[in-house]
């Protein structure tokens, strides 16, 4: 009995609350933008972010997930680290070779090596390309797919073929929308054959992942060079990454000769470490960001209560009436909470729709990218209700603390 009372005030108190917010147009539209402004500021920063940790994400998949690339340079180092590491040995065949040979949670081992070159195909020439120098476990390692044509193979490793893989950017500079497959073209002032082209990867932290073109490493070793370090890709049985990071570290250590007192004289990377640098540049501005919109959300709030202390000065009489016919203070308490609730879930909701358009808007824009997920829209609409509960409490507390006699003698 008591609860299906306690229905019937809330569903008293719900209309009444409409019915005054409908009767008080303008101040609710007024109220209600304080809300839309914070909801909208938050919703539209958190769909950027998200949309932008979810690129970056991608971005870095495309090092390979499961893969480890043993360098002598770490990826995120200071000065001191780069000198140090400068005077490391050279990476060569012997570490590829001990890895293939002993590893037992590799799937999948590559030897990458890089050089910057011009390209040409006729008349047109394209500079500041990289010439990576590879093997056909490549695409294993590092997730490339061919659009066209075909990857390296074993047999143009063991041949040292004169034979490139072009990346998409390349593709599109030197031939258009003519086919590439079995055009001649120029390293530097090497003729290779065309065999393949691959899919677009996009760039990574402003840099094209596209204008890469692939020889195998004997033949880049042949053409441009033995002294450069080379790195080594290792793909990872799924589950095993850290029982391969062990097991390399012990290969490495053993082939390179490295005494037991000493540190590693190599580096093992992996993307983990890019995503770390990401999030700790990014942490502190994302915070900054988020920040500014629920400051933006407690104004509003803070609109909201003065408002509802308002509406309890003017309706004290009304107030009154009520309480002296029998409405006791949890009822009067409920209708100015849940009238506060409803200024807020409006002004919620329409921020969420403004918000999730102004991130789109960005998106379409310029090149910041935009994620409209669930999390997105629940945790503006939970806020907004949450900051009118909090908000609204105040005069709602008021309002039921009104002595019936003087609230009837108001004027």
């Amino acid at each position: 009995m008591k609860l299906w009372r306690l229905w019937g005030e809330i569903g008293e108190s719900l209309r009444i609350a409409v019915s005054s917010l409908v009767a008080q147009r303008l101040r609710t539209f007024l109220t209600t933008m304080g809300m839309v402004i914070g909801v909208m500021t938050v919703i539209a920063i958190v769909a950027i972010i998200q949309g932008l940790n979810q690129s970056f994400a991608a971005q870095v998949a495309n090092f390979g997930a499961h893969t480890i690339f043993v360098d002598k340079f770490k990826w995120v180092n200071t000065s001191d680290d780069w000198w140090m590491m400068r005077n490391r040995k050279n990476l060569g065949f012997r570490e590829l070779e001990a890895i293939e040979r002993e590893s037992q949670f590799a799937v999948a081992v590559a030897p990458v090596t890089r050089s910057f070159q011009t390209l040409r195909y006729r008349d047109k020439e394209s500079t500041g390309i990289a010439v990576q120098g590879t093997s056909e476990m490549y695409p294993a390692t590092s997730g490339v797919t061919v659009a066209s044509g075909r990857f390296l193979v074993d047999v143009d490793v063991a041949f040292e073929r004169m034979v490139v893989v072009l990346g998409s950017d390349v593709v599109e500079e030197l031939f258009g929308t003519q086919d590439p497959m079995g055009k001649r073209v120029l390293l530097g002032n090497v003729p290779f054959t065309v065999i393949g082209a691959l899919e677009r990867r996009g760039n990574f932290l402003g840099m094209s992942q596209d204008a890469n073109v692939y020889v195998p490493v004997t033949t880049f070793r042949r053409v441009f060079g033995q002294k450069r370090s080379i790195t080594i890709a290792v793909a990872a049985i799924p589950g095993k990454l850290d029982q391969l990071e062990d097991e390399l570290t012990g290969i490495l250590r053993r082939v390179r000769q490295v005494s037991p007192e000493k540190p590693d004289d190599f580096t093992l990377n992996r993307q983990e470490q890019l995503t770390k640098l990401y999030n700790q540049l990014t942490g502190a501005l994302y915070g900054v960001a988020v920040g500014v919109g629920l400051i933006t959300l407690i104004v509003g709030g803070i609109g909201i209560m003065n408002i509802m202390l308002v509406s309890v000065r003017e309706r004290t009489r009304e107030i009154g009436v009520r309480r002296a016919i029998g409405a006791k203070r949890r009822t009067i308490l409920l209708q100015f909470i849940i009238e506060a609730a409803l200024v807020a879930a409006l002004g919620g909701s329409i921020g969420t729709l403004l918000g999730l358009g102004a991130a789109q808007l960005v998106a379409l824009l310029t090149p910041l990218t935009a994620a409209v997920t669930p999390s997105a829209v629940v945790l503006g609409l939970g806020f907004s209700a949450f900051v009118g509960l909090v908000f609204g409490s105040w005069p709602a507390w008021r309002a039921a603390r009104l002595d019936p006699v003087e609230a009837l003698r108001y004027e």
